[in-house]
C-alpha cells in the first residue's frame, strides 16, 4: 500500500531542481519565515481550460528518453460500494484496448519501440490517485507524439471491450491471489482499527475477489466516467526534449478532453480523530515476524512556507537522532528489540502520523514496547546532546550538498515522481538550489531545545493506536489492551539516566602504511581505462566517468570465498564478512565507526562469496582517501565484537523463528534441495544451522582469505582520475601484505539432478499456486552464447506472458531468467516461474511446455525484434551507467579476457538470428532433464 509505504516520508524529503535562492531573499527577520517557497523556475507548470494541469521540465539524464505519467488524483477511496477494486481494474483496462490501439496493441507497440512490459510501461493504483508512466525514447518525435497520444488515450479513450474486460478479469484476480498471505490477512484485522470510521478501512486498491469475479462493464464505466476528467488529471513530461515543443502537443492533444459539467464531488475523506487508544492485535499462523507499532495521527499541515521548510529539516534531524540510538540498543549482546524505527510524515490524504515501532521476538512485545518508549522518554526529559545535534546536522547538509553537487545528472524518473506529488498533495517544488541554500542557512540555526520538544508534542495519550503482529503458535499469546497500556505507565514511572554521547577523535588511520608503488601501467583503448599492477602483485582497474559528479564506485574480489572452507566451517565462513562488518574496525566499534564517519559520503563492505571475497563500496571524490583507508583498515585491523557477534546471531535466529511457517519457504527450501541434491552447503536458513556460528573461526577464515593481497583486483569507475587518486592506491593499496599464493576456489560438487524431477510441496490456506522449472545442463562457456541464451530467456518471456495472462487470464506474470556459467564448471540453468489458481495450474504447465516446443519450431519469431530493440535501448543508458560499467569490468577480468570485450554486446544485438535463438531452444530446453516444483495449497488434492 502506496498510502502506508509513505508512513515514514518526512513531508521535505530531498527534491531535485536547479535554482539558487540567495538569503537575501528572505533575509534575517522572522516574519520571512512566512513567505512562500519558491518554485523552480526550471519547470513549466500551466493549465488548460478544461482544467488539466501540466508540468514540463527539460532533463538529460537519461540522454535521449524521457518520463511521462499521466496523473489522475483519484484512487480506490472513492469507489462505490459495488465498485470494491474497480480503480485498480480501470487501470489494468488501459492497456487492454482503447480507440488508437485496440486490445493488446498499445503494450505491442511499445515493445517494439524497445521499452520493456513493467520498468518501462507500468501503472500503479493507491487509496488517492492512479498514475501511468511511460519511459520513450526522445530521439524520434513520432514516437514521442505517439506517447502523449497513449496518455491522451489512457485518459479519455479507453473502451472497455468485453472480452477483454473477461480475459483481464482473471489477470486482476490472480494479482489478487497473489498478494494474500499471512501480511494481507494481519492487515484486514488492522486496518479497520487504524482507519476506524474512516473511507479508508474498507477501500484497499486490491478490492474484493467477489466483487473482481463479479462487476459487470457498467461498474467499471461508472468509475471511468466520474473520475477520469480533466479537473482531477496532470501530465507530467520530463526529459531530453524541446519544452515548447512539449507543451505544444500537451495543450493540442489534451485540450479537446472535454470538461465535465456537473462533476461529482471529489470527497477528501477525513480519518477521524480520537481520544481513546485503539487497539489492532492481530495474529495469523503463517506469520513469520512479530513487530508493535505506536501510530500518532497528526493534523495535516500546509507545507508552503520557509517556516514550514526549516520545521521539516528540525523533524529530519529527530528522526535521524533518535533512529541512530534505536540502532545502538540492537547492538547489544541481549538486545531488547530486532531493529526499531522512528518517522513521521503524511499518513494518507488527510491525515500526518508519526510511528514509533520495533521488530520483537514472539515473546519480546511489551519489552520492545517498553524499550522505544524508553528512549522517546529519554528524549523527553533530557533532550539530544549537542554534540549529537551537531553531528547529524553534519550528515543532513552532506548529503543536500551532495544532491546539489549532481543537480545535472539527476535522473529524470525524480523529477517525475516529485511533480506527481506536487499534483497530488500540493507539495512544494523550490528546487535542489533553493533547498541546499535553505539547509545551508537553517542547519546551524537549529538548537538542540527545539528539537527535543518534538518529544512531547508528538508523544500523547490522544489519536493513539497501537498494532501489533504476530504468528498464531502454541506458547505464544498476545499482550492484553490493559497490559499494554501498562507498558506506558511503567516508563513513566522510571528514573531514565541521560544518554551519554561519545565519539572518537582519533584518526582513522594513526599510522599511514609503508607505500608500494605501481610497478606498470597499461591504457586501454577504446574504452578509457587505465589498469595498474602494483608491487604487492594486486591489480587496479581505473575508470574516470562524467555520468555522476559526485559518485564513485568500487569493487574488489580474489578467488576463493566459502569454497575454500571445510565444510564443518562453512557457516562461519559464510557469515565471516558479516560478522566482521558488524564489528567495527580497530578500536572503534560499528557504533562509533558511523559516529566517526559522520558528514562522509563513503560505504565499504568485506565480502565473501561461495568463489571470490572481496570489497564493495563508493565515496564521493572527496572522501576517497577514507574510502581507501577503510579498504585498509578491513584488512589489517578487523575487530572482535564479541556483544556484536552475540546481538547478530540472536536477532538472525529470532528473525528466522518463524520462517517455516511462510508456505513461500517451503517452497523454495524444497526446491533449493532438490537443485542442489540435499548437498550440505545448501541448507535451508533456520535458527538451528546459525547455531554453528563461530566468532574465532569466522575471524580466522576471515584474516586467511584477506591475508594476501597479491591475487586482489580492484575496480573503480566514476568520477576519479588516475593522476588525483594514484597516490592513494599506492599508499592504501600497494600498502597492503602480499604473500604471493597461487590459489584458486574449489569446486565443492554443487550438481542439479538428472533426469526429471518433480516435486509437490502442500502448504498454506490461501488458494494460490505457484511453480518453477528449471532446466539445468552442461554447456561451453562464451559470452556470445551467454547472450544469445539471455536473448532466448526474454523471447520466451514475453511469449509466456502474451499467452499465459493476456490470453489465458490465468496469471498475473511469468518470470524466465537464464544463466550460462563459467565458474565453478561450465553449465547452464533456465528458470520459469509464475503463481496461479491451483485449479489452473497443470493447464498453464502444459501450455508452457507446449509454447517451448514451438519457440524449437521453423516459423517467424515476432518478439525477438522487440528483444533486440529492447536490448539496443538498454544499452544506450548502460552505457551512460557507473554501475554497468563497474560490473562489466570485473566480470571481463575475473574471466581473463581483453577488456575491451565489454563492448562487444552492441556487435550481439546485431548479428542474432532468429535460427541461433530457435538452436538454443533446441540446446537448452531439454524436457527430459528439468526440475519442476509446484506449491499447493494444503486443502488441494492434486
Amino acid at each position: 500500500m502506496r498510502g502506508i509505504a509513505k508512513l515514514i516520508q518526512t513531508a521535505a524529503s530531498a527534491v531535485v531542481g536547479v535554482a539558487l535562492v540567495c538569503t537575501t531573499a528572505y533575509g534575517q527577520d522572522p516574519s520571512a519565515l512566512d513567505h512562500p517557497l519558491p518554485v523552480d523556475p526550471d519547470v513549466t507548470i500551466g493549465a488548460l481550460p478544461n482544467g488539466l494541469r501540466y508540468y514540463i521540465r527539460v532533463n538529460k539524464r537519461p540522454e535521449q528518453r524521457a518520463e511521462l505519467r499521466l496523473v489522475v488524483n483519484a484512487g480506490s477511496v472513492l469507489e462505490d460500494d459495488d465498485q470494491r477494486g474497480l480503480a485498480h481494474f480501470v487501470e489494468h483496462m488501459a492497456f487492454n484496448g482503447t480507440e488508437n490501439f485496440p486490445e493488446d496493441d498499445l503494450v505491442d507497440y511499445l515493445e517494439r519501440i524497445g521499452m520493456r512490459f513493467g520498468p518501462d510501461i507500468n501503472a500503479f493504483t493507491s487509496f488517492d490517485e492512479t498514475v501511468y508512466m511511460l519511459h520513450v525514447p526522445t530521439d524520434s518525435v513520432d514516437i514521442l507524439r505517439t506517447a502523449f497520444r497513449i496518455l491522451d488515450d489512457w485518459a479519455h479513450r479507453q473502451t472497455f471491450d468485453p472480452i477483454e474486460i473477461d480475459k483481464e478479469r482473471g489477470v486482476v484476480i490472480e494479482e489478487w491471489r497473489l498478494g494474500r498471505g499471512a501480511e494481507a490477512r494481519i492487515i484486514d484485522q488492522q486496518f479497520p482499527v487504524l482507519f476506524k470510521n474512516s473511507r479508508y478501512a474498507d477501500r484497499l486498491p486490491i478490492g474484493t475477489k467477489e466483487t473482481l469475479e463479479t462487476a459487470p462493464r457498467e461498474a467499471l464505466l461508472r468509475y471511468y466516467r466520474d473520475w477520469y476528467r480533466p479537473d482531477l488529471m496532470a501530465v507530467v513530461a520530463v526529459g531530453d526534449f524541446d519544452a515548447a515543443w512539449v507543451e505544444e502537443v500537451i495543450r493540442s492533444q489534451f485540450s479537446a478532453i472535454a470538461a465535465v459539467r456537473t462533476p461529482r464531488e471529489r470527497t477528501l475523506f477525513p480519518v477521524p480523530d480520537h481520544e481513546e487508544t485503539l487497539f489492532g492485535l492481530a495474529t495469523d499462523p503463517e506469520a513469520t515476524s512479530t513487530d508493535v507499532h505506536l501510530y500518532y495521527k497528526q493534523p495535516l499541515r500546509a507545507f508552503r512556507t520557509v517556516g514550514a521548510y526549516r520545521q521539516s529539516i528540525v523533524e529530519r534531524l529527530y528522526n535521524s537522532m533518535l533512529n541512530a540510538r534505536l540502532f545502538e540498543l540492537t547492538q547489544q549482546a541481549d538486545p531488547p528489540f530486532l531493529f526499531g524505527s522512528s518517522g513521521q510524515g503524511r499518513f494518507i490524504r488527510s491525515k500526518e502520523v508519526y510511528m514509533l515501532g520495533a521488530a520483537v521476538t514472539d515473546t519480546g512485545i511489551t519489552e520492545g514496547l517498553a524499550a522505544v518508549l524508553t528512549e522517546a522518554e529519554r528524549v523527553a526529559r533530557h533532550g539530544f546532546t549537542v554534540s549529537e545535534l551537531e553531528r547529524h546536522k553534519l550528515q543532513l547538509v552532506r548529503r543536500m550538498e551532495r544532491a546539489y553537487a549532481e543537480r545535472e545528472k539527476t535522473n529524470s524518473a525524480s523529477y517525475a515522481f516529485e511533480y506527481t506529488q506536487a499534483f497530488l498533495e500540493d507539495d512544494p517544488i523550490p528546487g535542489i538550489g533553493a533547498e541546499y541554500e535553505l539547509t545551508r542557512r537553517f542547519a546551524p540555526t537549529i538548537a538542540v531545545g527545539e528539537v527535543n520538544q518534538l518529544a512531547r508534542e508528538w508523544l500523547t495519550n490522544r489519536n493513539r493506536v497501537i498494532l501489533v503482529g504476530a504468528p498464531d503458535k502454541d506458547g505464544v499469546s498476545l499482550p492484553t489492551q490493559d497490559s499494554l497500556l501498562r507498558v506506558f505507565q511503567h516508563v513513566m514511572s522510571l528514573e531514565i539516566e541521560p544518554y551519554t554521547d561519545f565519539a572518537s577523535t582519533t584518526p582513522l588511520v594513526t599510522q599511514p602504511p609503508v607505500p608500494g608503488a605501481v610497478t606498470s601501467e597499461l591504457e586501454v583503448a577504446g574504452v578509457g581505462v587505465t589498469v595498474w599492477q602494483l608491487s604487492n602483485g594486486a591489480r587496479v582497474i581505473v575508470k574516470p566517468t562524467d555520468f555522476k559528479d559526485d559518485e564513485v564506485l568500487l569493487t574488489a574480489f580474489s578467488p576463493g570465498g566459502t569454497s575454500l572452507a571445510a565444510d564443518a566451517d562453512f557457516v562461519a565462513a559464510a557469515t565471516a564478512s558479516t560478522v566482521i562488518d558488524i564489528g567495527g574496525l580497530a578500536d572503534l566499534s560499528l557504533v562509533d565507526l558511523q559516529k566517526q564517519l559522520a558528514g562522509k559520503v563513503v560505504r565499504v563492505s568485506p565480502t565473501i562469496g561461495s568463489l571470490y571475497e572481496g570489497f564493495g563500496g563508493s565515496a564521493s571524490p572527496k572522501d576517497l582517501e577514507t574510502l581507501f583507508q577503510l579498504i585498509y583498515l578491513y584488512v589489517i585491523a578487523p575487530r572482535r565484537d564479541e556483544a556484536a557477534f552475540a546481538s547478530f546471531k540472536t536477532r538472525i535466529q529470532a528473525f528466522l523463528a518463524n520462517r517455516s511457517a511462510d508456505p513461500m519457504a517451503a517452497f523454495q527450501d524444497t526446491l533449493s534441495a532438490v537443485l542442489s541434491q540435499h548437498h550440505f552447503r545448501a541448507r535451508p536458513s533456520t535458527p538451528e544451522l546459525y547455531d554453528e556460528m563461530d566468532l574465532d573461526k569466522s575471524l580466522s577464515f576471515y584474516r586467511e582469505r584477506f591475508a594476501d593481497l597479491s591475487d586482489f583486483t580492484f575496480v573503480l569507475v566514476g568520477a576519479v582520475e588516475p593522476a588525483a587518486v594514484r597516490p592513494l592506491v599506492e599508499t592504501y593499496i600497494a600498502g597492503l601484505p602480499s604473500l604471493n599464493r597461487e590459489e584458486r576456489y574449489r569446486d565443492v560438487g554443487l550438481r542439479p539432478p538428472a533426469g526429471v524431477v518433480e516435486r509437490i510441496v502442500r502448504r498454506g490456506v490461501e488458494p494460490q499456486s505457484q511453480t518453477q522449472i528449471v532446466f539445468t545442463g552442461s554447456a561451453p562457456y562464451s559470452a556470445v552464447e551467454e547472450y544469445v541464451l539471455e536473448t532466448l530467456a526474454s523471447v520466451l518471456e514475453i511469449r509466456l506472458r502474451e499467452k499465459l495472462r493476456e490470453d489465458l487470464g490465468g496469471t498475473y506474470g511469468v518470470n524466465v531468467s537464464a544463466t550460462l556459467n563459467r565458474e565453478p564448471i561450465e553449465d547452464y540453468a533456465i528458470r520459469l516461474s509464475f503463481g496461479a489458481d491451483p485449479e489452473r495450474l497443470e493447464e498453464l504447465v502444459r501450455v508452457v511446455f507446449d509454447e517451448i516446443d514451438r519457440l524449437k519450431q521453423p516459423g517467424p519469431l515476432e518478439q525477438l525484434a522487440k528483444v533486440t530493440e529492447m536490448q539496443r535501448r538498454e544499452l544506450e543508458t548502460n552505457l551512460r551507467v557507473n554501475n554497468y560499467w563497474l560490473n562489466k569490468l570485473a566480470t571481463a577480468s575475473r574471466a581473463g579476457v581483453d577488456l575491451r570485450t565489454v563492448l562487444d554486446v552492441e556487435t550481439y544485438i546485431a548479428d542474432v538470428t532468429p535460427d541461433m535463438v530457435r538452436a538454443a531452444a533446441v540446446q537448452y530446453f531439454q524436457t527430459d532433464n528439468y526440475v519442476r516444483v509446484s506449491l499447493y495449497p494444503e486443502a488441494t488434492g492434486r
